[in-house]
């Protein structure tokens, strides 16, 4: 939100003069997502900017009327928010955060470029569509990559069992980026160390707190680009 907010500024929004900004959190608890999007369609804003893939998808249900704006969302076309990228079509637009299901490929092999002795890599995940798709992705590239992912499911953002973790003997992690895990990112961090298991995360921050690796999207740089388009659309 900060990004966004000072975007705005750069492009001459000010709050409480030409500019109201209504924020609603989830905690990241994906459940609440659709009674958060109806209560700002009916604050009838300008527009909705969403945050992730999920916000995305319950403010896409929740109006087809309002431009949505998303700020980074996986995979927008095969799920459905948008017809195309180029084309985007109905009342949705905005920036992607992935390439799609084999984007997480690409982290593996680098993973397996910096540990070549890895072989067992615990997957930790939600069951969201995209990072189901994105496994299936992982485990047909398992054998050439010459790893086995192994699913782990990160359900509540206030407790994750590292015990069940232990359970699946991995010698690596993958950690995908997503509001769950970000909870979880100091506990995950520090099981990582304390088990010199190499793991490679989405999220920068992540490693300038003590993880080993990550590759992804620049978010800041997402978020910036949907105050772009949100001052397109206020033009």
């Amino acid at each position: 939100m900060a990004a966004i907010r000072t975007r705005l500024v750069d492009l001459g929004y000010v709050e409480g003069r030409n500019l109201v900004i209504e924020s609603r959190y989830a905690g990241g608890q994906s459940e609440r997502l659709p009674a958060l999007a109806a209560e700002l369609v009916g604050l009838s804003p300008d527009v909705i900017v969403t945050i992730t893939t999920p916000a995305a998808i319950a403010a896409k249900k929740a109006t087809d009327r309002i431009p949505i704006i998303m700020a980074g969302s996986a995979d927008p076309v095969e799920l459905g928010l948008v017809t195309s990228l180029a084309r985007p079509g109905g009342n949705v637009t905005g920036v992607t955060n992935s390439a799609g299901s084999n984007f997480p490929v690409k982290q593996l092999q680098l993973l397996k470029e910096a540990a070549p002795n890895v072989a067992r890599v615990a997957v930790l995940m939600t069951n969201f569509a995209i990072e189901l798709r994105s496994l299936d992705a992982m485990r047909a590239a398992g054998p050439t990559l010459g790893v086995t992912p192994l699913p782990f499911t990160v359900e509540s953002p206030t407790d994750i069992d590292l015990a069940a973790l232990a359970k699946l003997r991995p010698d690596a992690l993958y950690v995908f980026p997503n509001p769950i895990n970000g909870r979880h990112s100091k506990s995950i961090v520090a099981y990582a160390a304390a088990n010199r298991l190499p793991a490679i995360y989405g999220e920068r921050e992540v490693v300038e707190a003590g993880g080993l690796m990550s590759y992804w999207t620049d978010w800041i740089s997402l978020r910036r680009h949907a105050a772009d388009y949100a001052d397109k659309i206020f033009k």
